[in-house]
C-alpha cells in the first residue's frame, strides 16, 4: 500500500522494546473531512507511537504500535479529544503482533470498496479562517474561499467517498506550491484539508450582468465582492452563489427594493430570511435568549425564527398589565415587506467566506432567500442562474466552484415543550425545533432502532418533500427539496436520490410510500424499474402518512413500544379513502390503529378550499346553521354572497366535497372566521397569521368538547367555532379570539390524549404533524401532558412536518421486515 511521504520521523517516537504492543483501531461516524487524520497523526507523535491511517469506504482504520501504556493512553484518548466536527459513533479496536515499525504515516486512500461512511455536512467558516480572511496580510486576504480542516464545504462538493480531493468538486483545481505545502505539513490545520486553495489556485468570483458580463463599471473595478455590495448598497437585487446554490439578496432596510424582489420572485407574502453580520446585530432586531444564541452562532448556521423586538417588547407589557407598550409592527431596521403578518424573523449568520465580505462591506442588514421563482428548486449551476434568475436579479454574483448538490439552509426554531426542569420549578426546557433540515445537518445519519434487513429506499411526502435511504442501523434523510409538484422538483428529488445511492452504496431492495396514489413519490415508488412489485426484486411497502410521522419520532427517540400520537396537519390519506389530517393514533414502529380524530367536515372545491380558508369557514357554519348559513360579519367584505350559498350548498349535497378530519384546515376556517385571511399565497399562510395575531395578555380558551362514541375518541370544536363567531360580531378583539382558539384546541388535545392513554395503558405521548410548527399549540399542549403526568416526545431532530415523513416510512419498514 502506497504512504504518503509525509511520515513522522520525530525522535520523540518511543524505543522499542519487547513488550510493545500493537493495536488496530476501526473508527465509525462523521470523521472524514473533520481532520481526523491529522489529529490521529499529532496524538500518535505526541505520544511517541508508529503506525498508521488512512481513509476509506467504511469511516478510518488505524494501527498503533509503542510501548503498552503508550498505546492504551493513544485509544483512551481517540474518541473524546477528536476534533470538534468529528462525531465518533464506536471504534473497534483488536490487538496486532507488533511489527517493529518506527515511524508514523498517513496512507492513501483505498479505492474500489462500497462506501459506508457518513459524509461531513457542511459547515461555517471557523474563527481562524476569518482572522485571515480580514487580514490585510495574509496571502487569503479577503479569499472568498478560505477553508481548512475545521471549516468549509463538505456535502455540497462531495461526489464520493472516500473524502479526497479526487472525489470533490475542487478536484480540477491544482494546489500550487504553497497550498501543497500545507496541505502536507502535520503542524498546520489545513493538513489534508481537501478543498484547500488560495487566489493563485483555487477557485475565483466573478460579478456579471444577466447577460454574463462584467458588472463592475462604476462600482469597484478591482474587487468582485466589494463591486457586488456596492450594488446592493444602491438598492439592487443581487443573486449570490453560496455553498449550495444561489441566494437572491438585497438590502433589508429598502422598501422598494424588497418589493421588487418580491414582484419579480411572484413571492406575495412569505416571509424572507436577513443575514445579519454578528449576534450584536442580530440582538438589535429579534429577542435572543441562550438556546437562540447557540442556534445561530452554530457551525451549521441555520436560519432561526426569532420574536421581533417589537414584539417581544408588547408580550412583556402584556404579561405585566400595561398595554400602553409598543404597537407597531415594523422594525426601524427591517423593511414592512420583508415579513408582513409575522411575529417573527428569520435570522442567520455569514456562513461562507463570500458571505462573510458582503456583509461586512454592505454595513447593512440582507434579505437573503433561495434563488428560485416560487415553487421552483433552488438555482444551483451558473448558466442554470443565468437562465432562471436573469429576470430577477440586477447582477449576479458567481464562482467558479461547482455545487455537486444543492441544498437550501436549514430552518429551526426554540420552543418550550421538553420535559419540566428538575429544579423543582417545573418549566420546560427549551429545545430547537426543526421547520426545514438541510444544509448544515444534512447527509449526518440518524440511527434506526430496529436495523434494515435490506436496504431502504423511503420516498417521502409530496409537500415539503425529502427521501431516506437506509442500511443497517443507519439511515440518511435528504436535504429539502421542495414540494413535488412540477417537473423541476421532481428531477431534483430523483437526481438527488441517486446521488445519495452512490454516495452510500445503497441499491434498494424494499421501497416505501405514501397510501396516497396520486403524489408523485407514490408514483416514483411504484414505477421504479418500470416492473410490478416483485418481478423486479424489490418490495414495496406502502405507509399511512400519520402512521409515518408517529414512527419518525418514535424512532428518532429510539423508541420501539406502543405511543398515543396526536398527528395533527393538514392533510393525508387516510385508510378509509377519507382526507385525515386531526388524527389520535394508538401504534408502535410496526403498526397503529385510529382511535380518535377531530370532528369531520367536507371540503368544499377539495383542493380549492386549501387555497380559500372561507369554504372550509362556510363548511363549519354550514354543520351550525344547516342549509342557509349567514356570512359571518369578518367576511362580508371579501366573499360574494352568492358564491357562499354556492359552497354552502356543496357542503351539504356533498358535491366536490370530500370529507376531512384536516386540524390544519380547520386553523385555516378559523383565520377566515376572524377575517384575518380569506384566501392564501402559500401553505400554511392562514394558520400563521392567526398565531401571530394573538394576544399574548389573554388567558381565556372556548370550551372545545371532548366525547367518545363508538370506542373512538373525538375533538368537537362546533360550539366553540359558535362562540368564537358570536365574539367576532360583537366586536371582540381578533387577538383575543385567536388565544381564545388556540388555547382551546391545546386543552381538547390533553383531554383526548390522556383518555387514549390510559386505554392503551401508555404513558407515551407523540405530538407531531405541521400543526405542531405552532408554537403555541405546542407548548401548551405539552405543558398540560406534562402537568396530567404523561411523557411527552415532539421531534427534534427532524421536522414535525412533512419533512420527517420518510424516516418515518423507513422505519416503519425497517421494523416490519424484522418481524
Amino acid at each position: 500500500m502506497h504512504t504518503t511521504p509525509y511520515a513522522n520521523s520525530s525522535a520523540s517516537v518511543a524505543s522499542r522494546t519487547v513488550a510493545s504492543r500493537r493495536a488496530r483501531a476501526r473508527v465509525h461516524g462523521t470523521v472524514q473531512g473533520v481532520g481526523f487524520r491529522p489529529y490521529v497523526y499529532r496524538l500518535a507523535g505526541e505520544l511517541g507511537l508508529a503506525g498508521w491511517v488512512l481513509n476509506d469506504a467504511r469511516g478510518v482504520l488505524l494501527e498503533v504500535e509503542g510501548g503498552p501504556e503508550r498505546v492504551g493512553q493513544f485509544l483512551d484518548r481517540l474518541a473524546p479529544d477528536a476534533p470538534p466536527l468529528a462525531v465518533v459513533e464506536r471504534v473497534e479496536i483488536s490487538a496486532l503482533a507488533p511489527l517493529g515499525e518506527r515511524s508514523f504515516a498517513i496512507r492513501e486512500s483505498p479505492r474500489g470498496e462500497a462506501a459506508d461512511a457518513p459524509v461531513t455536512p457542511d459547515t461555517a467558516t471557523c474563527a481562524d479562517c476569518l482572522r485571515e480572511l480580514f487580514d490585510p496580510h495574509d496571502r487569503r486576504h479577503r479569499y472568498p474561499f478560505i477553508n481548512c480542516t475545521n471549516c468549509g464545504p463538505r456535502f455540497t462538493i462531495v461526489r464520493g467517498v472516500p473524502y479526497d480531493r479526487p472525489l470533490t468538486t475542487m478536484a480540477s483545481f491544482e494546489m500550487c506550491d504553497s497550498c501543497r505545502g500545507e496541505y502536507e505539513d502535520p503542524s498546520d490545520r489545513r493538513f489534508h484539508a481537501q478543498p484547500n486553495a488560495c487566489p493563485e489556485c483555487g477557485p475565483s468570483v466573478r460579478l456579471i450582468d444577466p447577460n454574463g458580463h462584467d458588472a463592475r463599471d462604476g462600482l469597484c473595478p478591482g474587487d468582485h465582492a466589494l463591486a457586488a455590495a456596492s450594488a446592493l448598497r444602491d438598492g439592487a437585487i443581487l443573486a449570490v452563489k453560496g455553498i449550495g446554490g444561489f441566494h437572491l439578496a438585497c438590502r433589508a432596510d429598502d422598501e422598494g427594493a424588497v418589493s421588487t424582489l418580491r414582484a419579480r420572485k411572484h413571492r406575495e407574502d412569505k416571509p424572507f430570511a436577513l443575514m445579519v453580520a454578528s449576534v450584536r446585530d442580530a440582538a438589535a432586531l429579534v429577542e435572543l435568549g441562550e438556546v437562540e444564541r447557540e442556534l445561530l452562532c452554530s457551525p451549521q448556521r441555520p436560519i432561526v425564527l426569532l420574536l421581533r423586538r417589537d414584539r417581544a417588547a408588547r408580550r412583556d407589557h402584556a404579561a405585566a398589565g400595561d398595554f400602553s407598550g409598543p404597537t407597531t409592527d415594523k422594525s426601524p431596521s427591517v423593511a414592512r415587506s420583508v415579513a408582513p403578518g409575522a411575529p417573527e424573523l428569520g435570522v442567520m449568520l455569514p456562513y461562507s467566506p463570500l458571505h462573510h465580505l458582503l456583509l461586512a462591506d454592505a454595513g447593512i442588514a440582507l434579505v437573503m432567500t433561495s434563488g428560485n421563482v416560487s415553487d421552483e428548486p433552488i438555482a444551483y449551476g451558473d448558466d442554470d442562474a443565468l437562465t432562471r434568475l436573469a429576470g430577477i436579479a440586477d447582477v449576479l454574483l458567481v464562482h467558479d466552484r461547482p455545487i455537486e448538490t444543492r441544498t437550501d439552509d436549514s430552518v429551526v426554531r426554540a420552543v418550550a415543550a421538553g420535559d419540566p426542569d428538575a429544579d423543582g420549578d417545573r418549566r420546560p426546557s427549551l429545545r430547537p425545533m426543526f421547520m426545514r433540515r438541510s444544509r448544515g445537518y444534512v447527509p449526518a445519519s440518524i440511527p434506526l432502532p430496529t436495523p434494515a434487513a435490506s436496504p431502504i429506499l423511503a420516498c417521502g411526502a409530496e409537500l415539503k418533500s425529502t427521501f431516506c435511504i437506509a442500511k443497517g442501523s443507519r439511515a440518511w434523510v435528504s436535504h429539502h427539496i421542495g414540494d413535488l409538484q412540477n417537473y423541476e422538483t421532481l428531477r431534483s428529488f430523483t437526481d438527488g436520490i441517486e446521488h445519495f445511492q452512490r454516495l452510500f452504496s445503497v441499491e434498494p431492495e424494499v421501497v416505501v410510500h405514501d397510501l396516497h396514489p396520486e403524489y408523485l413519490s407514490t408514483k416514483y415508488a411504484l414505477e421504479l424499474d418500470g416492473a410490478p412489485d416483485g418481478e423486479d426484486g424489490i418490495e414495496r411497502v406502502a405507509v399511512q402518512h400519520h402512521h409515518a410521522h408517529l414512527a419518525a419520532c418514535l424512532a428518532e427517540h429510539g423508541e420501539n413500544g406502543i405511543a398515543v400520537g396526536a398527528i395533527f396537519d393538514g392533510n393525508g390519506y387516510g385508510t378509509d379513502g377519507t382526507v385525515w389530517g386531526g388524527e389520535l393514533l394508538v401504534g408502535d414502529l410496526a403498526d397503529f390503529r385510529r382511535a380518535g380524530a377531530l370532528r369531520p367536515v367536507r371540503l368544499p372545491g377539495g383542493e380549492r378550499a386549501i387555497r380559500e380558508p372561507w369554504r372550509i369557514a362556510c363548511a363549519w357554519m354550514t354543520d351550525m346553521h344547516g342549509a342557509e348559513p349567514p356570512i359571518p360579519a369578518a367576511l362580508r367584505r371579501s366573499v360574494d354572497e352568492r358564491h357562499w350559498r354556492l359552497v354552502a350548498e356543496m357542503t351539504r349535497t356533498g358535491l366536490n366535497s370530500p370529507v376531512t378530519t384536516s386540524m390544519g384546515r380547520l386553523f385555516d376556517a378559523v383565520a377566515a372566521l376572524c377575517g384575518i385571511r380569506a384566501e392564501v399565497n402559500y401553505e400554511a399562510q392562514a394558520a400563521i397569521e392567526l398565531e401571530a395575531a394573538c394576544d399574548p395578555a389573554e388567558r381565556g380558551a372556548y370550551e372545545v368538547a371532548v366525547s367518545q362514541a363508538d370506542g373512538a375518541v373525538v375533538i368537537d370544536p362546533l360550539e366553540a367555532l359558535r362562540a368564537l363567531v358570536v365574539d367576532v360580531g360583537r366586536g371582540t378583539g381578533v387577538g383575543v379570539v385567536a388565544s381564545r382558539f388556540h388555547a382551546g384546541i391545546a386543552a381538547a388535545t390533553v383531554t383526548a390524549c390522556t383518555i387514549v392513554a390510559r386505554s392503551a395503558e401508555t404513558e407515551t405521548v407523540v405530538l407531531a404533524g405541521g400543526v405542531f410548527q405552532n408554537r403555541r399549540v405546542l407548548e401548551a399542549t405539552a405543558a398540560g401532558l406534562h402537568a396530567a403526568g404523561l411523557r411527552v416526545l415532539i421531534p427534534e431532530r427532524l421536522p414535525p412536518g412533512d419533512g420527517g415523513i420518510s424516516f418515518g416510512q423507513a422505519a416503519v419498514a425497517a421494523r416490519r421486515l424484522a418481524l
